[in-house]
């Protein structure tokens, strides 16, 4: 204690403040572990001196500064002094209108500090600042050491209780919670009951003058009791485990005894079995010298019957191995016998059948002279009519090629005006179809506009009956009945509004269904030109194929009589070169035609190709406006749906509040 006073002088003189004297008095009079300072006017300075004081241990656990005026400047620099004090448990902060800057160093100290284990806050303003106040929860849901809090008269609402609920939920240290005259209400109790239903430290919890109804207070009342119940059967098993612990550590010092006692029992015993062992081994030692005697005459004997025995073996071994070798050898002699019968019948039949061999090859030699003799006419025959057919084809290729360069170019010509065909309707359908996608979206975000306004009117009336019942609650009977033909006005006017802004969304969705429609008949119409226009491709198509059909059997016969060609020069390469010549010229004009007409082939594909890719995105773009009319649809119709569940949600709100009302409770006794 006096290490405490010259440490504060000292540090009086170092900065040169006055110490009041009011608190050295203070000083002096105190002779326990408790500073009561409480009823003074502190400065901020001697806060900041007392707060350099307790940044180390002192000699004070509990410490009282109710009503002495901190503020929040005060109360910031003597609590940051208390962030690595390990003494302190008990301190009293009554009455120091402590605002947003208080909560928050509060919260700070919570969340550093691990020994105090009661903090006492009523008559401040904590809960006016929502902000402050959840900085304070924050700190305080990791604490594990504080047990007791009292948060009496400090304008806590049901917003700031969301972050109090919070916390609850984090916590497991506190016991005893003091929030008795504050601004709960309603919904501040829910919140509070559904925080408690997940904590289960929480044993005394004072709740008066905080316009909660009655069943939410026996429901908090309940959770309470549960939480009470669950911490004495905890103790219960606690002490009961201290018990057990302490019997036990009982039954193992008594067994460490008896194990003593018995391991002297069983010294004593070793001893006497030693003595025993050594008379008794000098015993078994004169009879095993005996039996060594004995064994080895034994084994002597056992030695020769071993000799004799081997003997015997060896001469039966080699008799029954002289035997396998004869039967082997007579085995072989007979084998090699069949053997060599064999080898001389084969060659025999191998001889007769090469002969027979020879004088059909020699007869199909001839034969073959013959035939080829006969074939050297007919190719050269053939040839002559070949040459013939050749200029023919040559003539009706050169008609064909005319013929097909003609009706390719009648088929470009009618491409490019069916392309510009095609591509005004598309311009004239993109027009049309932004025009009615523009209309569509001012019609829906002006209904959405509306809709959202309606919302926050319904919302703020809301709010504002929420408020007018938590007055009325306060009020007197008469108030009370007022208050309750008000809300069955407004209940009246709701049920109106509500029933006037349903009909106009239904108008609102009957004029959208009918531009529905509209685009639907003109998408429908789209589609009409454009099957035509499918179908006028169509039949170009089938021309185009037709043609292909042509070349192809063309090619087929050019490729047959190519390949005929090839397999007759071959044979007769020596006689004809100079018509083959010739030939191999021929093929090669015609292989330039065929590569012409591949090539328009390939211009048709290509042409084919990117009118069906205009067709496709044709119909993607008329199919994402179908889809985009469907989802504006169901939007309207979620937000029809939402609208009338937050009325029935308004509604049966009203209702419960009445029928749950004191007054409802008070007329329904009387009746």
């Amino acid at each position: 204690m006096d290490d405490f006073r010259q440490t504060y002088l000292r540090l009086c003189k170092e900065g040169g403040i006055d110490p009041q004297e009011s608190v050295m008095v203070k000083l002096q009079e105190c002779r326990s572990s408790r500073l009561d300072v409480s009823g003074l006017s502190l400065s901020a300075d001697t806060c900041a001196l007392l707060a350099r004081v307790f940044q180390k241990d002192t000699f004070f656990s509990e410490v009282s500064l109710s009503d002495c005026m901190l503020g929040d400047e005060g109360a910031k620099a003597f609590l940051t002094g208390l962030f690595y004090n390990t003494t302190l448990k008990v301190l009293d902060l009554k009455g120091n209108n402590l605002k947003s800057s208080g909560a928050e160093v509060l919260g700070k100290l919570l969340a550093r500090n691990n020994t105090l284990t009661r903090l006492v806050l009523d008559w401040n303003a904590l809960g006016v600042w929502e902000e402050a106040f959840a900085v304070f929860c924050e700190g305080l849901g990791p604490n594990t050491a504080l047990t007791h809090l009292d948060l009496r008269n400090n304008q806590v609402n049901h917003r700031a209780m969301l972050a109090f609920a919070q916390m609850l939920r984090c916590n497991s240290s506190l016991k005893v919670l003091d929030l008795r005259w504050n601004n709960v209400g309603l919904l501040g109790g829910r919140c509070l009951l559904e925080a408690l239903q997940s904590n289960h430290s929480v044993e005394q919890l004072e709740l008066a003058g905080n316009n909660i109804p009655s069943d939410t207070l026996k429901a908090l009342e309940h959770v309470v009791g549960r939480n009470t119940d669950r911490q004495s059967t905890l103790r219960e098993s606690h002490s009961r485990t201290q018990v057990l612990h302490k019997e036990i550590h009982n039954l193992k010092q008594e067994k460490g005894r008896q194990f003593q006692n018995l391991m002297v029992t069983i010294d004593r015993q070793r001893e006497e079995m030693g003595q025993s062992n050594r008379s008794s081994s000098i015993q078994i030692s004169q009879l095993q010298e005996a039996l060594s005697e004995r064994k080895s005459a034994v084994n002597c004997l056992t030695a020769k019957l071993q000799m004799s025995e081997a003997a015997v073996a060896l001469s039966e071994q080699k008799n029954h191995s002289l035997a396998e070798l004869i039967a082997r050898l007579k085995v072989e002699k007979v084998q090699l016998a069949e053997a060599h019968g064999r080898e001389k019948k084969k060659v025999e039949q191998e001889s007769v059948s090469r002969e027979g061999q020879l004088l059909s090859e020699i007869q199909n030699l001839t034969d073959t002279n013959i035939q080829l003799k006969n074939k050297v006419e007919e190719v050269e025959r053939k040839c002559k009519s070949q040459q013939q057919q050749l200029f023919e084809l040559k003539q009706e290729l050169i008609n064909s090629t005319a013929e097909l360069k003609l009706k390719l170019a009648q088929a470009e010509d009618g491409l490019e005006v069916e392309k510009r065909r095609f591509k005004q309707g598309l311009e004239d359908v993109d027009r049309l179809r932004q025009r009615e996608v523009e209309h569509v979206s001012r019609h829906l975000e002006e209904s959405e506009k509306s809709l959202q306004e309606r919302i926050i009117k319904l919302e703020g009336q809301r709010i504002q009956l929420e408020e007018d019942l938590s007055k009325a609650k306060a009020a007197r009977v008469a108030e009370r009945s007022q208050a309750e033909e008000e809300l069955s006005k407004a209940r009246v006017q709701a049920r109106q509004e509500e029933h006037e802004h349903v009909t106009a969304l239904e108008e609102k969705l009957r004029s959208a269904r009918s531009s529905l429609q509209e685009v639907q008949l003109h998408v429908s119409q789209q589609k009409q030109t454009i099957s035509e226009r499918q179908a006028k491709s169509g039949q170009q198509a089938i021309e185009t194929d037709s043609l292909r059909r042509r070349i192809d059997e063309l090619q087929q016969e050019l490729s047959g009589k190519d390949q005929e060609k090839v397999a007759e020069v071959s044979r007769v390469r020596v006689e004809l070169q100079e018509q083959i010549g010739h030939l191999e010229a021929e093929r090669i004009a015609q292989a330039g035609l065929k590569e012409k007409i591949s090539a328009l082939e390939r211009e048709i594909k290509v042409l084919s190709g990117n009118h069906r890719e205009a067709l496709l995105d044709k119909d993607s773009e008329t199919s994402s406006l179908l889809e985009k009319l469907r989802l504006k649809e169901a939007e309207i119709k979620r937000m029809r749906d939402d609208e009338a569940q937050r009325a029935t949600y308004l509604q049966n709100a009203i209702l419960a509040f009445v029928q749950g009302s004191p007054l409802a409770q008070y007329g329904s006794s009387n009746k």
